[in-house]
């Protein structure tokens, strides 16, 4: 009698081997049918902090760019230039041309599966990075909060701040300092002029410094045009910076301190009497601190070359927990954000609590 033929041993973790592999197949075709799925330099878009809740954030980013995309922009729809294959008519009909042809049809297919806004991996927690095609991020997220501000319409629930984000870049210095000579251009090379300040914020970045950063951007913005001038009270456009693992994201706003930071849930709340005192944290620590703040501007304008450093608030809903005046409070979980007043020099009078 014959032995009995023996399977062969199955590798171990072969199902576990398996199960990656077709998630790894899995995201390459989304990739294919939808470009990117991860934030890289060369992107527009908007980047979107939320409350522990991404996948309900993407749904009501979904909903509120929609809404204010198709206001601004008409419906979405796709181009006849969208549609058409690529590829030149005289071809001949070879093999390497036939082979040409197909990539070129794919391309134009993957194309028009593009959708105006297309949720894409942040690379951090608690941030939700939409990329957009076709249109202006900076005008499109400003006139929602423009709206929001008028109405007092709440229409999120878990969206803390909404930020476009005009371009981003490397985040190393000097693809930083490359890109911002050009990318800063439209805002404050003469004859454009204006008052900025910048605001920086790092997340899952140890490489970049942020003193170091802030100071050559507010260079190259001095170097476009000598009138460019600081303000930290009410400038009229704010440079964001933020920097998450080793990209970098760039945008100049307007309105940033009336629109409360872009922070949607508070922008909507009713504005305070002006002629009433400044709400107090638990123990009147920000009444203070907006005094330092004019106290530091004073002693800048005495002819001495100093960096300035202003703490931002947190701006979470519901927090009335008091801080002490000389931390810089950490929002969302986040490394530290502050608005920095740059001078011309190259000292900094400021207490770094990153």
């Amino acid at each position: 009698m014959a032995d009995p033929v023996q399977q062969p041993p199955q590798p171990s973790g072969g199902k576990r081997k398996g199960k990656a592999q077709y998630v790894q197949a899995k995201r390459a075709r989304r990739c294919d049918a939808g470009g990117p799925r991860q934030l890289e330099p060369g992107l527009q878009g908007i980047l979107i902090t939320c409350n522990m809740n991404e996948r309900k954030c993407v749904e009501e980013a979904y909903s509120l760019l929609n809404e204010y995309g198709d206001d601004m922009y008409g419906p979405e729809k796709f181009t006849d230039k969208d549609q058409q294959p690529s590829g030149s008519e005289g071809e001949d009909d070879d093999v390497e041309a036939a082979l040409k042809k197909e990539v070129g049809d794919i391309k134009a297919s993957t194309e028009m599966r593009l959708r105006r806004f297309q949720s894409m991996e942040s690379g951090a927690n608690n941030v939700v990075f939409i990329r957009t095609l076709g249109i202006e991020p900076e005008k499109l997220v400003h006139h929602i909060l423009q709206d929001m501000y008028k109405t007092k319409k709440k229409k999120t629930r878990v969206i803390l701040r909404m930020l476009p984000i005009s371009g981003t870049c490397k985040a190393f210095l000097e693809d930083m300092k490359k890109y911002a000579e050009t990318f800063l251009e439209p805002w404050f090379k003469a004859p454009n002029k204006g008052t900025f300040q910048i605001v920086y914020k790092s997340r899952n970045n140890s490489h970049m410094n942020r003193e170091e950063v802030i100071k050559e951007l507010a260079g190259i913005v001095g170097s476009l045009n000598s009138e460019n001038k600081v303000d930290l009270t009410n400038p009229q456009y704010t440079v964001v910076v933020e920097i998450i693992k080793a990209v970098c994201c760039l945008s100049v706003v307007k309105d940033y301190m009336l629109f409360r930071k872009y922070n949607l849930q508070e922008v909507v709340k009713s504005a305070k009497d002006p002629s009433q005192p400044h709400p107090k944290l638990g123990n009147g620590k920000e009444v203070k601190l907006e005094s330092d703040v004019k106290l530091n501007q004073n002693d800048s304008s005495e002819g001495k070359n100093n960096q300035q450093v202003v703490p931002e608030n947190n701006e979470e809903p519901g927090q009335t927990k008091p801080k002490p005046e000389s931390q810089v409070v950490n929002e969302e979980g986040a490394q530290p954000e502050l608005a920095d007043q740059v001078m011309g020099g190259s000292k900094s009078n400021e207490n770094d609590h990153s």
